[in-house]
């Protein structure tokens, strides 16, 4: 067994004093005894050191681990950069490129600061309300029984309202009813200019090569973070493609990683990155990564709140 540890964080911030108590991430205090626990416990390595044992086919050390970091906020730069630094530590960091392109909030992002302040029971009825009227105005829209029944699955993090509510706003509607039902929620419940809120949530371009000037590893996460696996063949590759050309200047050609969004991926997607010179791909497939056994390309990882403070979970898991 060759094993790896891949550990995948998203908000790390003061939570609890935050305009916004209600996003889920993990707490910047815990962040700290967790990467405290991890030098103490674990052989926190770079990503270029899980790429050349890769190609070289030799063993990883015990008890290796990887820390990833996804979709490029402000956390990252203002939170976890210092404490990586202090402990001698590489993030590998994993950034949208459309967010520095076009000051625009990510849906994805939007949706979980809606979630994050509109109760769920206030929410749903106001969805409804709203697929409701897009129906009058000549939107072809399955009736919202049927849709829930289809997506509303509850997973190990949320119940099956929420999900519900991600599914069908991330990938199920029509991209242009979805974008447009999404900014009507978000503008109502956070109350501030996408562009100043853009400006706010996401690190910029000087910060992220100081970060990798400090060490750190910047890998692909496309251009507008879709559902991959969702898209045509020529616009998923537009994506991957985009996104790549924009960091040119902090991605190492020869060390090209893929973050799948939402870790969604098909063959055809896992073959474009390929093609593209990509030597590692990630999901979010919750397990620890075996490198004499997995493919590359689709390494998983486990989640922050696997591991201590918040739970032991990552010692039940084979």
């Amino acid at each position: 067994m060759n094993q790896l540890s891949i550990v995948m964080y998203h908000y790390v911030r003061p939570i609890k004093d935050s305009a916004y108590p209600g996003i889920k991430g993990l707490e910047f205090d815990l962040f700290k005894e967790q990467i405290a626990f991890f030098r103490d416990n674990f052989h926190v390595i770079t990503m270029e050191e899980v790429i050349d044992a890769v190609r070289e086919k030799r063993q990883l050390p015990e008890h290796a681990m990887l820390l990833t970091f996804d979709d490029g906020y402000m956390d990252h730069y203002q939170y976890v950069f210092p404490v990586l630094k202090e402990y001698g530590m590489q993030g590998s960091f994993f950034v949208p490129s459309g967010i520095l392109q076009y000051e625009k909030v990510l849906d994805v992002n939007k949706i979980h600061f809606i979630l994050a302040c509109v109760d769920i029971e206030e929410l749903l009825p106001e969805i409804y309300g709203l697929l409701a009227r897009y129906r009058k105005e000549g939107w072809q829209i399955e009736p919202d029984e049927v849709m829930f029944d289809k997506l509303a699955v509850a997973n190990r993090w949320d119940p099956k309202e929420v999900i519900f509510v991600k599914r069908l706003l991330q990938s199920y509607l029509d991209e242009e009813l979805r974008g447009k039902i999404v900014g009507e929620l978000f503008e109502k419940a956070v109350g501030v200019s996408e562009a100043e809120f853009s400006r706010q949530l996401y690190m910029n371009l000087t910060q992220i090569q100081e970060m990798k000037a400090a060490g750190m590893f910047f890998g692909l996460h496309g251009e507008r973070h879709y559902w991959l696996n969702h898209l045509p063949a020529d616009k998923m590759r537009e994506d991957i493609v985009n996104g790549m050309r924009y960091f040119e200047s902090v991605m190492d050609k020869d060390y090209l990683v893929m973050n799948y969004p939402y870790g969604g991926y098909n063959e055809e997607v896992v073959q474009c990155a390929r093609d593209l010179g990509c030597v590692l791909g990630i999901s979010v497939e919750a397990r620890h990564a075996d490198l004499d056994v997995d493919d590359p390309m689709l390494l998983p990882r486990l989640d922050t709140n696997d591991f201590p403070p918040k739970s032991n979970h990552w010692q039940e898991i084979i």
